[in-house]
């Protein structure tokens, strides 16, 4: 594993409005060439978090995917964060991971956030995915997802390369403003009890349904403290996480072995 470097692109998503967005995140992005290995957007960045823009989803074969392969090439990084995507009779709220070279790696959002109805809109996804990156592995999720330990506890040993499932854990998000603690403690949580690194990225300003989001996108280490930390406005923020220090607390402080062996159904 090498160092890892993760840029936190935090944005005011425009409502409805595809065309625009990809437009607004590739210019906050285009700095980050050759600066990064990672550049996370927030869910929904097409679009914002939205059941009336269900009838604009596009397919694996529209703009949005093209783009996101693109600004991954021009970059020379991942670029990753979540779209609205129809597949067959069903529209999932799926993260995209584009690699430079022209690779995609997707997962579907399995938590869909009822008090909203999400999930009488969407289809949901099943499986999380795990993506290496400079040696690291990372699973990314959506959002609601962080509610759920279980889902997403990071286990030790269950393959035979004795490793963890995973190194980095991430989310992106639309939490609006009256949840925000629960975003800041959750995130904190994870890192904590899973012995990895997180990056939280979340959207500001306010949607079309009139709710308000105060971005708070955050890069923690495997302790829970903050390497970078934003407000509520635009920003653009990259954070370096050590290899040597997340594998020296893990070696120091080896609480996976004395973890609960558990079986997801």
């Amino acid at each position: 594993m090498d160092d890892l470097r993760v840029s936190l692109v935090q944005g005011d998503t425009a409502w409805h409005d595809p065309a625009a967005n990809r437009e607004r995140y590739g210019a906050l992005m285009a700095p980050l060439a050759g600066q990064t290995d990672l550049a996370v957007l927030p869910e929904t960045f097409t679009s914002g978090f939205s059941n009336d823009a269900l009838a604009q989803a596009e397919g694996m074969d529209g703009p949005t995917v093209a783009w996101i392969r693109e600004q991954a090439a021009a970059l020379g990084a991942v670029v990753t964060g979540s779209v609205q995507i129809r597949e067959g009779e069903g529209v999932y709220n799926r993260l995209l991971w584009a690699t430079p070279d022209g690779r995609l790696h997707t997962y579907d959002k399995r938590h869909l956030f009822r008090m909203a109805r999400e999930h009488e809109r969407y289809a949901a996804g099943r499986d999380r995915i795990t993506v290496e990156l400079k040696g690291w592995r990372v699973c990314p999720l959506v959002c609601y997802d962080l509610r759920f330990p279980v889902f997403i506890r990071n286990r030790f040993g269950v393959e035979a390369s004795g490793r963890f499932d995973y190194d980095l854990l991430l989310f992106v998000a639309n939490w609006p403003t009256p949840r925000r603690y629960a975003w800041q403690t959750l995130l904190r949580a994870r890192a904590i009890e899973n012995l990895a690194c997180v990056v939280g990225v979340n959207r500001v300003g306010t949607d079309g349904n009139g709710i308000g989001y105060s971005g708070d996108s955050v890069a923690l280490d495997f302790l829970g403290q903050p390497l970078v930390e934003l407000d509520d406005q635009v920003r653009v923020a990259t954070a370096v996480f050590s290899a040597q220090a997340l594998a020296a607390h893990r070696e120091r402080f080896p609480a996976q072995l004395d973890a609960d062996r558990f079986e997801l159904l």
